[in-house]
């Protein structure tokens, strides 16, 4: 019995030995290109539906919920990192729900870049709208964070809890 015992221990001493071999050399696999050249976003446009979307919110941009969209209170803004500053569009998709438009009537929304007035508009219709606007290349500041927004002259109030509301934002900042 010791006979195979010890046959057996020798067995397992040489194929554990035979494990701690050096592995084989393996040459280095090919390396990825570099980002460095490649190109950036010149800004960016903040889907309220994207996961990181709060890190760009300014002010008076509600939390998210469980809709792809967020209430604004009255001067809701985003900051935008800025990398080019030419040929930049303001972009922005909203909403002026018809249960607070039949209260508020026609809603002006003066659409902003850095504290200037882009443009303001005068909404005379409930509904989804759409704006763009090419914003002026000395407004901006090269790798500087722009603060775009809307300032929107009426909120409406609930009248059940007496919060206020501006509009709805899908999307909104700064575009090629």
């Amino acid at each position: 019995m010791k006979v195979y015992a010890r046959a057996a221990l020798s067995i397992s001493l040489l194929f554990s030995l035979g494990a701690c071999d050096r592995a084989p050399w393996l040459p280095v696999p090919a390396q990825s290109p570099s980002f460095a050249g490649s190109p950036k976003h010149a800004a960016r446009v903040v889907d309220m539906s994207d996961p990181d979307a709060d890190r760009s919110i300014f002010r008076d941009i509600a939390g998210p919920g469980d809709t792809p969209w967020r209430w604004s209170q009255q001067r809701p803004a985003l900051r935008i990192k800025v990398r080019a500053n030419e040929n930049l569009k303001y972009t922005i998709d909203f909403a002026l729900p018809g249960i607070t438009f039949k209260d508020t009537g026609p809603v002006t929304i003066a659409f902003t870049v850095n504290d200037h007035v882009l443009d303001r508009v005068r909404y005379t219709e409930p509904g989804d709208h759409h704006f763009e606007k090419q914003v002026p290349a000395d407004w901006l500041t090269l790798d500087a964070d722009a603060i775009v927004g809307a300032e929107v002259d009426k909120l409406w109030t609930s009248p059940t809890d007496g919060k206020t509301v501006g509009i709805i934002i899908a999307r909104m900042g700064l575009m090629q």
